[in-house]
């Protein structure tokens, strides 16, 4: 149910058709503030008990000794298997667990689904529970409480009366992409009873026997055995296994299609299944139809759920799950539902947009319009729309006075990642059992050490630095760690930082080493893997910064070039990355500045190293730099909706005369929609007086612009102008005056001529491959070059200096990556062979 998915099926769908593709700006509107963690953490002197209770108060002088065991007294016989966290002995302290109403009232438990009270004192231990489901978590509090630093086997005496806010907390598994495996299901289910979870709604997009196009048809055996499977655990944690299905995409509103529907959920109710929920998310057409899916649900409701009589009541996701394409007209879907729709069915809702913050004002909102309680459906830690993220940080973004009376549960739609979505899991548990006392910060530290108590630390590093989508729903990262650019650190700073790049370097072992967890350890590997990378770059970063200040070219140099990024090594990190906030973007400003700083140096020259700027706040960030990168293939992408007078520019670093501009819009040039449909392209002295440099551009990916009269400028820019797109905006290029063989003042012959003008474009944060040879003609007063290189180990260039005739009058071996070369009289030709990347080849005169 997240935003790029959608894009993306919808675009396909609506080109599959031979139509024009839907606009769908309005999905991708996620604000991009990024907020601080509230909360602080706590020092809970060894008990942490999670939900955080209501009420708890821990005698911890007076203690009942459990080393030689317990005696269970099971008044209602159901709670055999969850008191092996004891050891039995029939004379040993008395443990009674019972459960019922009246039993409850008189022990002063809250009269809701979940509530129990929990004594213990020179009498022994009681639990009652309001019902089965509070009596079990009542054992759970026990067992966090017996095998507690704090208690170390023994049983403080205690008073705990508890019960949770909310009567639905659980899970939705309604990502796309792969679904979890079986394995990791149970596990979870595990997790969810532990922590006082009751709800998993089982509706993985990408099943195809719970949507479009096997909803109708039963399940295979083996997945239908596992389902069951799914069942049982489910109940072993007094846990509703919900299962959704998604027949919106191709539902036909007759009767041969309502008996398909009955038909499916008797054959789910035959495998054990008690609960069951109707998605019509992401759909188009006429199973969006709000009226048909009203009348279908109220005839489920009383034809099948009544009927059955054990069955709880329909749980719906609407078309318009979000306020940011509802219609908020009374002729809108969600008026509809509550005007029509049985007031025992909850629906969903995910906010102000796909992915955001739960807030008092989005209730209010759909609220008054399903009139009955949303139930919120919660995008985090879901990244469908980010896979390259595995999301660590803290689960916050929650409003803490909200009530049942706002919300009638709360669930997660978590990552494909099932085992690293426990760290969220943990926090969306504690929020809807405890709303008001929800400590976001607080509850995140718990986690960790309750996911990893044997690696805690190491996983602490790597979670702190592991928390943002970089767009869409933006979450704080890093938060603990300072960064700086070379020109301005005290060495407190610089001796902290490189701490912290230790901490990350070393994190993935200590991980490998300690953590037990091995399913883990099997989804957060890929990611760990490139954290290591990450930290051993940002350390030699750090010698780096010492080299250059010390002005070691030589040295320097050498391990620049040896501390840049292969392509191989950007992929893998695109594919898996962490610390995009701060850590990454320190390792490739630093980089850039020091290259940019030692080309100054050398040449008196400001670099030709080009900056994004504009309205957009990731233009403030590494992500610009995809413009410039010669990569046609990589993009910008501003993370927001354009409005008029949006702009996207570039700063030259300096005044330059400018001839010539080339911008790729788009993702592609062919049919994306992220581009600005109606602009202009204009140049600046001082980025406050803009001076347009053409008309109107309409419906243009490619802008070329050109003159014999160049206009001196320090910035450019496109403007968006009026029109009604609100998509995003892409670049995937925007050149300013690019090296080419015609503005050079003197010819040069390669194998690759256009790659090789990376040598000469004042860019020392460019290069090219040369294999074979290079032949350069010598400008007038050229006393020697620069080389700015990267030799392969063991490799070395050969350097021939060449008369106008072509005879050979020096020869010069090069095996440093760094070199000065000093021109003989009468050389009119530089030619270097063999195989090296060269970043810049600089006249000295």
């Amino acid at each position: 149910m997240t935003r790029k998915v959608i894009l993306a099926a919808m675009l396909m769908a609506a080109f599959a058709q031979g139509t024009q593709a839907q606009d769908l700006s309005g999905q991708r509107s996620e604000k991009q503030d990024v907020h601080m963690i509230p909360g602080k953490k706590l020092d809970h002197h060894g008990l942490i008990v999670s939900p955080t209770p209501h009420l708890l108060n821990v005698d911890a002088a007076n203690r009942l000794d459990l080393q030689k065991g317990v005696k269970v007294i099971d008044k209602k016989g159901k709670f055999a298997d969850d008191v092996k966290f004891l050891t039995a002995n029939a004379k040993g302290i008395r443990l009674t667990i019972d459960f019922g109403e009246k039993l409850a009232a008189k022990a002063g438990v809250k009269p809701v689904s979940g509530a129990y009270s929990l004594k213990a004192d020179a009498k022994g231990i009681q639990i009652v529970g309001y019902d089965e489901r509070g009596a079990f978590y009542g054992l759970q509090t026990l067992r966090q409480i017996v095998n507690s630093e704090m208690a170390k086997g023994q049983m403080p005496y205690t008073t705990c009366n508890d019960y949770p806010d909310l009567p639905n907390r659980g899970v939705v598994e309604g990502f796309y992409g792969e679904p979890w495996s079986h394995q990791v299901r149970l596990s979870l289910i595990d997790y969810y009873g532990k922590n006082k979870m009751n709800t998993y709604l089982y509706g993985p997009k990408d099943d195809p026997y719970h949507s479009c196009p096997n909803w109708r048809l039963p399940y295979p055996e083996k997945e239908a055995k596992n389902i069951s499977e799914l069942v049982q655990a489910c109940r072993r944690n007094r846990v509703d296994f919900v299962w959704a299905i998604h027949p919106g995409q191709d539902i036909k509103w007759n009767e041969e299609d309502y008996q398909n529907l009955v038909h499916k959920l008797d054959l789910m109710y035959d495998l054990g299944v008690r609960s069951f929920a109707i998605f019509f998310d992401d759909i188009s057409g006429e199973g969006a139809n709000p009226v048909k899916q009203s009348e279908l649900l109220n005839r489920l409701a009383k034809e099948f759920v009544k009927a059955k009589g054990d069955v709880t009541p329909l749980v719906m996701c609407p078309t318009d799950y979000t306020r940011l394409w509802a219609n908020p007209k009374p002729t809108g879907s969600l008026a509809i539902f509550g005007n029509t729709l049985d007031p025992s069915i909850n629906v969903f809702w995910t906010g102000d947009v796909v992915c955001s913050d739960l807030t008092r004002e989005t209730l209010d909102w759909v609220n008054s319009r399903i009139k009955r309680p949303a139930y919120y459906w919660w995008n985090f830690p879901v990244t469908d729309y980010a896979r390259h993220i595995i999301m660590q940080g803290p689960t916050y973004g929650l409003q803490t006075d909200l009530t049942n009376k706002d919300l009638c549960g709360f669930v997660s739609n978590p990552m494909e990642h099932g085992e690293a979505s426990k760290l969220a899991l943990y926090g969306v548990a504690d929020y809807a059992w405890n709303i008001a006392n929800y400590n976001p910060l607080d509850n995140w530290e718990r986690g960790l050490v309750d996911l990893t108590p044997e690696a805690h630390d190491a996983y602490r590093t790597f979670a702190m630095h592991s928390c943002d989508t970089e767009t869409g729903y933006r979450r704080i990262e890093s938060w603990e760690t300072k960064s700086f650019r070379i020109d301005n650190f005290t060495d407190a700073e610089f001796n902290a930082l490189q701490k912290e790049f230790e901490k990350v370097k070393n994190a993935p072992a200590q991980m490998e080493a300690n953590c037990k967890n091995a399913l883990l350890m099997k989804e957060l590997r890929p990611w760990l893997t490139e954290f290591g990378k990450l930290g051993n770059r940002g350390l030699k970063t750090m010698q780096l910064i010492k080299e250059y200040k010390a002005g070691n070219d030589q040295a320097f140099w050498d391990g620049y070039v040896n501390n840049r990024m292969s392509k191989e090594d950007v992929a893998a990190y695109e594919k898996h990355k962490s610390g995009t906030m701060v850590l990454q973007p320190f390792y490739e400003q630093s980089m850039d500045d020091m290259a940019s700083g030692f080309f100054k140096k050398l040449t008196g020259k400001v670099p030709a190293f080009y900056k994004g700027i504009g309205t957009y706040a990731t233009l403030r960030t590494t992500q610009s730099k995809a413009m410039f990168d010669n990569d046609s293939t990589t993009y910008y992408t501003s993370g927001n909706g354009q409005n008029t007078g949006d702009w996207i520019g570039a700063d030259l670093g300096c005044v330059r005369p400018v001839s010539e501009v080339r911008i790729l819009q788009g993702r592609n040039s062919v049919d994306d929609v992220d581009y600005f449909d109606n602009t202009v392209l204009e140049y600046s002295l001082d980025k406050k007086e803009w001076k347009a440099l053409t008309g109107e551009l309409k419906k243009q990916y490619v802008i070329n612009w050109k003159t014999d009269s160049p206009v001196e400028a320090r910035y450019i820019r496109i403007k968006k102008l009026k029109s009604d797109k609100r998509n995003w905006a892409a670049v995937r290029t925007f050149e300013v005056n690019p090296t080419t063989p015609e503005r050079l003042s003197f010819p040069v012959e390669a194998g690759n001529l256009q790659a090789a003008m990376y040598g000469f474009d004042e860019n020392p944060c460019t290069s090219f491959t040369n294999e074979g040879t290079l032949t350069m003609g010598v400008e007038k007063n050229v006393k020697g070059y620069t080389l700015l290189l990267k030799l392969a180990p063991g490799k070395s260039l050969v350097c021939r200096q060449l008369n106008a005739k072509g005879k050979v009058l020096a020869t010069t071996s090069i095996d440093q990556s760094f070199c000065k070369i000093e021109l003989v009289k009468k050389a009119a030709k530089l030619q270097l062979d063999g195989s090296a990347e060269i970043f810049e080849i600089i006249p000295e005169k």
